[in-house]
């Protein structure tokens, strides 16, 4: 009898992990997204230092939300690949939006002068 009473209770500890996880994730995600949104509405810092904290923020809150609601991790052989293959997505944005970037600077460029 004692033995099912400790595995339900360190069950209920596993899931009690997970809520806090899951809070914890919710609140810094919510935090970033209002930072972001305060720099953006009160416009506090010049053009182009605020498209940069805006991209760190959010880059910051990619990696939260994968921490903290995908629960990636490298401890087993599955989860490292997952890590593996979530990294070569972020390269791959990183230069779809890069890249983009740089031609809509460039066509802007081109188009006023």
């Amino acid at each position: 009898m004692s033995d099912n009473s400790q595995v339900a209770h360190a069950e209920h500890g596993k899931g009690h992990h997970k809520l806090e996880m899951y809070l914890s994730g919710f609140v810094l995600s919510i935090i970033l997204t209002l930072v972001a949104f305060f720099i953006v509405e009160k416009q506090l810092l010049p053009v182009y230092f605020r498209y940069l904290v805006v991209g760190l923020l959010a880059f910051i809150q990619a990696f939260i939300q994968v921490f903290y609601f995908v629960r990636s991790n490298t401890s087993r052989a599955d989860g490292l690949w997952n890590v593996m293959a979530f990294l070569f997505s972020i390269f791959v944005i990183i230069i779809l939006v890069g890249g983009s970037m740089w031609i809509m600077y460039n066509l802007n460029y081109n188009m006023v002068n």
